[in-house]
């Protein structure tokens, strides 16, 4: 069995920032085709009850955005927040097509003001689990609530629910020794228990705290066959990066191992597979 260098121990909030933050936006379209099913229950959960003030943390390319200002009531403001510029500004240039009071902010949610709060909902679709310092950056993000004001955050739920990420993992564990992730680190599957976020917003002054799982099928690459899936899969997990310094022969073993794999869900002539996302309400204390 081949051998590779460890992959970074998390991928980090500057990460998402530079390199991150570009390769998602490279394969936008592909990325936000994959996580549309989870905007609706997500935006659900967040109450849009009457005309209020929404921002979204880490609102990438602004998919969710788009779909936020569908939803919101009439005199709704809605501001997405991301550290990637890159990310910033696609969503930036997207909304601008749309006469709505919407703007786009380029700030570490973790650490900085809120730019233009308070703010009566917040919400989140994956982009709370990179932050270096948890305890600290919801503790600021609760600052950035009005009192009463609510929030909704999507985490996913632990890795045996989630093949269409694991698979991958799977498939190069197979044929090379993959060091195991540390579930502590920054990462997709780092509150994948529930319990330890729920702790950690209580924490922040976060009351009326639930999680709600939402299951469903992931579309990859929007529901595509399983080979250019694979290609999906290689361009967007991080251990993707690591194939790259492979051996080719190793690197074409993997692909093939995954597209069996991808193969045996094919629906509608495009690999879908199942998910498992924890959508976590709360409240600030009025």
């Amino acid at each position: 069995m081949s051998q590779i260098q460890p992959p970074a121990q998390s991928v980090s909030s500057q990460d998402w920032a530079h390199e991150r933050g570009q390769k998602w936006c490279d394969q936008l379209a592909a990325m936000e085709a994959t996580l549309d099913p989870v905007d609706a229950p997500l935006i659900d959960a967040l109450d849009l009850d009457r005309p209020l003030r929404i921002a979204e943390i880490g609102c990438g390319g602004g998919g969710t955005l788009l779909k936020l200002l569908r939803h919101a009531q009439a005199g709704s403001s809605v501001h997405g927040i991301d550290i990637s510029p890159a990310l910033a500004d696609r969503a930036r240039a997207r909304i601008a097509r749309h006469e709505a009071d919407a703007a786009i902010h380029v700030a570490n949610a973790e650490s900085a003001a809120a730019p233009e709060g308070p703010y009566d909902r917040l919400i989140s679709r994956f982009g709370i689990m990179f932050f270096d310092d948890p305890q600290a950056a919801f503790s600021n993000l609760s600052s950035w609530l009005a009192p009463g004001g609510q929030i909704a955050f999507a985490v996913w739920g632990p890795p045996p629910q989630n093949p269409w990420m694991t698979s991958l993992r799977e498939a190069v564990s197979q044929v090379m020794d993959v060091p195991d992730p540390d579930p502590d680190a920054p990462g997709p599957f780092r509150y994948a228990g529930g319990d330890k976020l729920l702790g950690l917003l209580k924490e922040a002054g976060l009351r009326d705290l639930n999680i709600r799982d939402w299951r469903g099928l992931i579309p990859l690459g929007g529901g595509v066959p399983p080979e250019p899936a694979v290609d999906f899969a290689f361009n967007a997990f991080s251990l993707g990066d690591l194939l790259v310094e492979a051996d080719e022969a190793v690197t074409e073993e993997v692909r093939q191992r995954l597209t069996q794999c991808y193969a045996a869900h094919v629906q509608d002539g495009g690999v879908h597979m199942e998910a498992c996302v924890h959508i976590v309400t709360g409240a600030r204390s009025a």
